[in-house]
């Protein structure tokens, strides 16, 4: 019945029908007919699939004025809506309109359409669907009732918590409290579910972020019991697998990784050319379609790291044990082996499964010793030595090939917090990247190349990992700074990789490089997931996909499930592919969301034990780089990545203006500028810890 009423609904002559008249076209007679008909209207008015109107009219949401979407609500209090149709823009939504929405709740919006030139804006005139259930804050007592200070600051309304809910949480306990009313009088209320200590407490600032985000950190009972029901590798598991045990293969990593992914090796050919094996653990093998650690994996999407810890996508006896590439010991593969002339092209390919057993645990520091000749280091990895260069001489080989085919290398700047025994921050560095981590990057950058233009050409469903142009006002914003400094760039609206790449040569070495880098890396598309093939701009990859990371990231084992459907089993019927067809969008949004919140979070928790760190330099003086221009100020980013604001008032002697499309901010009576990759001398004023923001002033000389 609901397809049938949608049917007349879409036709030209029918967009606004009353229930009677949707009656008499649907011929609905019958007592139990009518039972349906009714039941069937509510549903889709209640799910704002149809609006009724003040004339008890109804209509298809696409033939009125009311939109579906995700609000994105500012701390300033106004915020957008996202609607869920891709083909509309996002829509304004000023904070009068806003109501009892929060932040991330399913709405309805009636918008208003503007007049040409300006922006259409929306109230909020229903919740579809409430996104969070509890919220995070601070305990405190005023007049006698508990509030709590939500640590999300789009949360205006007050918070209270009346006695016999407050399940004895003591004044500054960090808090995690069940909404138990969003509108009531104005406020919301609350009921406490969970203290998780005094916000000064070891772990608890980390803690409280975690849940913010909707994140568990420990696992249900059941899938620990599932991932612990695998104790070892029987031999049963090494059937139809290559043994590669006598292979020299290793593992480079990060001196505190646990779960190792991918071990690696490389030989030369006696036709000169180079075999390169990247060498992937079988994850699908344990955590099969619809299991449970499938579906927990499929919930979480990604392992996330923080400063001083990691909150895994699979359970530990997995990730970092029977999953593991450790060393001296049986471990199952999949593999891909590739053939590499001397011009970085691929001539030939071998993906399978496999078992090896890494002959060392390398790390990068160590990598990086070796290729400078550290002769101690040198001496005890001797059997090793000639293939790290062999290594590096391929890396070289590679990244050449990837700058001929259009790849944009962004350096940027990645922070290293150093934590003390109590979980404070006791130091901010940057992480630095040697010979070796560029080698591992080029590796399996090839190997995801490989495997993407492999199954291509299978005509078969799949998982890409994508990277759309950049947006047309993007591009023309980089074109004007970048000319307004003095760089020339050839492009109109659709700029080309190879362009990006000619605007990085001429900006290198100068006082410009680092402001247009920035600006460039901002005008980028994010990456995500798709079924469909569109190609990866950045990398300038035709194709490209996620194949090297399946212990920590969920589409790495769907990749690696479909290898093992296609290539392994080779008896793919129509019904398989259907299902992989059917399912692979989904699957492709869940990723890219779970992937978008992790990087909220990770970012969240780095900027507040910046500011840890920082709060212990209130009134000392720094010199940075001016990263960001708005017109409410400059950011500004110290050598050590830390960034705080400069607010406009505090830019003294003149009134600034802000102008958009140059990004920067001009004096109107001394025409001095603040724009990105601008050079000053600051003073820390502020850090807001658990905000993770921090106050800069400028400093005159």
């Amino acid at each position: 019945m609901r397809d049938k009423i949608v049917d007349i609904l879409n036709k030209e002559e029918n967009k606004k029908l009353k229930a009677e008249e949707l009656k008499k076209l649907l011929g609905v007679s019958a007592s139990e007919e009518l039972v349906s008909f009714m039941k069937s209207l509510n549903e889709l008015v209640e799910e704002a699939e149809v609006i009724e109107n003040n004339n008890q009219e109804f209509s298809l949401i696409k033939h009125t004025n009311f939109v579906r979407g995700t609000l994105d609500l500012k701390e300033r209090g106004f915020g957008f809506l996202l609607p869920e149709d891709p083909a509309l823009d996002d829509i304004f939504i000023p904070s009068d309109q806003v109501h009892s929405a929060m932040n991330k709740d399913r709405v309805l919006v009636h918008v208003q359409r503007a007049k040409s030139g300006m922006r259409d804006e929306g109230e909020i005139k229903r919740i579809l669907e409430r996104k969070y259930t509890h919220i995070i804050g601070t305990f405190m007592f005023r007049y006698g009732m508990g509030f709590i200070e939500s640590d999300d600051k789009t949360i205006k309304q007050d918070v209270v918590v009346k006695q016999e809910n407050i399940q004895g949480a003591k004044k500054n306990d960090k808090v995690r409290a069940k909404i138990i009313n969003y509108s009531l009088r104005g406020k919301i209320e609350c009921v406490v579910t969970e203290v998780l200590g005094n916000k000064n407490d070891k772990g608890v600032d980390i803690y409280s972020k975690i849940l913010k985000y909707d994140v568990d950190p420990i696992f249900p009972d059941e899938v620990m019991k599932a991932a612990l029901s695998f104790d070892r590798i029987h031999e049963e598991d090494l059937k139809g697998r290559t043994d590669l045990t006598n292979d020299l293969i290793v593992t480079i990593d990060g001196e505190s990784a646990k779960d190792f992914d991918d071990a690696v090796i490389v030989k030369k050919l006696e036709n000169g050319h180079y075999h390169l094996g990247v060498h992937i653990a079988d994850v699908s093998h344990y955590v099969t379609e619809d299991s449970i650690l499938d579906k927990e994996a499929y919930h979480r999407g990604t392992s996330i790291y923080m400063p001083g810890q990691v909150i895994p996508m699979l359970p530990e006896g997995l990730s970092n044990n029977l999953c593991s590439l450790m060393p001296d010991v049986l471990r199952l593969t999949i593999s891909c082996d590739m053939e590499i002339d001397e011009q970085g092209k691929v001539v030939n390919q071998h993906i399978y499964p496999s078992y090896i057993q890494s002959k060392a645990r390398m790390t990068y520091t160590k990598v990086n010793k070796i290729l400078a000749k550290d002769d101690k280091l040198t001496s005890e990895y001797k059997d090793f030595v000639p293939m790290f260069y062999l290594m590096k001489e391929l890396s070289d080989i590679l990244l050449k090939r990837r700058e001929q085919e259009g790849s944009i290398n962004f350096e940027s700047d990645e922070a290293e917090i150093i934590l003390d025994e109590n979980g404070k921050a006791v130091d901010v560095k940057l992480r630095e990247r040697g010979e070796s981590e560029h080698i591992i990057e080029e590796f399996m950058l090839k190997a995801n190349q490989t495997i993407a233009e492999h199954v291509y050409w299978m005509n078969l469903p799949f998982i890409y990992r994508v990277h759309e142009d950049p947006k047309e006002e993007k591009v023309m914003r980089l074109i004007k700074m970048a000319k307004a400094l003095g760089f020339s760039v050839k492009a109109h609206k659709e700029i080309s990789n190879f362009e990006l790449q000619k605007l990085q040569q001429k900006i290198k070495g100068t006082k410009s490089e680092k402001g247009i880098s920035l600006l460039m890396l901002r005008s980028m598309q994010k990456a995500i997931y798709s079924k469909e093939a569109i190609g990866h701009f950045g990398l300038g990859f035709d194709f490209y996909t996620h194949f090297t990371s399946p212990i920590r990231r969920y589409p790495d084992l769907i990749v690696h499930r479909l290898l093992r459907t296609y290539l392994f089993k080779q008896d793919i019927g129509m019904e398989t592919i259907e299902h992989y067809g059917g399912v692979l969008k989904g699957i492709a949004a869940q990723a890219s969301e779970t992937e978008r919140q992790a990087v909220l979070l990770e970012r969240e928790v780095v900027d507040m034990k910046k500011a840890e760190y920082i709060s212990k330099y209130i009134n000392k003086q720094f010199n940075g780089v001016v990263s960001s221009v708005t017109s409410f100020g400059i950011y500004v980013s110290l050598d050590n990545s830390v960034e705080g604001l400069i607010h406009i008032s505090n830019l003294k002697g003149d009134y600034y203006v802000y102008d958009p499309d140059m990004m920067m901010l001009v004096g109107e009576r001394t025409k001095k500028t603040y724009r990105v990759g601008d050079e000053l001398r600051i003073k820390v004023t502020n850090a807001n810890i658990t905000e993770g923001e921090v106050d800069f002033v400028p400093v005159k000389g």
